[in-house]
């Protein structure tokens, strides 16, 4: 059975910095085509903020582009999302995913990418509020 378990913040300052990770049990992150995280803040949708897509490109998000940081820790097997220059808008309960599956995108500017359903497992968020 798959479990991911994320952990960090929970807390941080405007202007400041955090750091998630997440971990995957039952799998290595090796296994994986697509790895995120992604955000969800209350009354809002849930919004993908970054992720690892294997072939790909490491994408991001609009509002987090220059700011967040995926990576791969392989030494730990652990998914990181450093996050620096917060906001009080990055409030949010923050969940990492994973997938075996990933979207090929056809055409000139052909590439791998992660649809939202490519993620198959998700661990149960961690909560990062950002006062001002």
């Amino acid at each position: 059975q798959v479990r991911l378990v994320e952990s960090g913040g929970p807390t941080g300052q405007s202007g400041g910095s955090l750091r998630l990770s997440c971990a995957t049990f039952g799998r290595t992150w090796s296994d994986f085509a697509c790895m995120g995280w992604l955000r969800q803040a209350p009354g809002q949708q849930r919004e993908e903020i970054a992720h690892i897509v294997r072939d790909g490109t490491n994408t991001y998000a609009r509002s987090t582009e220059g700011r967040f940081t995926i990576s791969l820790d392989n030494a730990n097997n652990t998914l990181i999302l450093q996050l620096t220059n917060l906001k009080p808008e990055d409030t949010a309960n923050y969940y990492c995913a994973a997938g075996t599956h990933r979207t090929y995108l056809s055409g000139r500017d052909a590439h791998y990418f992660c649809r939202s359903d490519d993620y198959k497992y998700w661990g149960q968020g961690t909560q990062v509020t950002v006062s001002s």
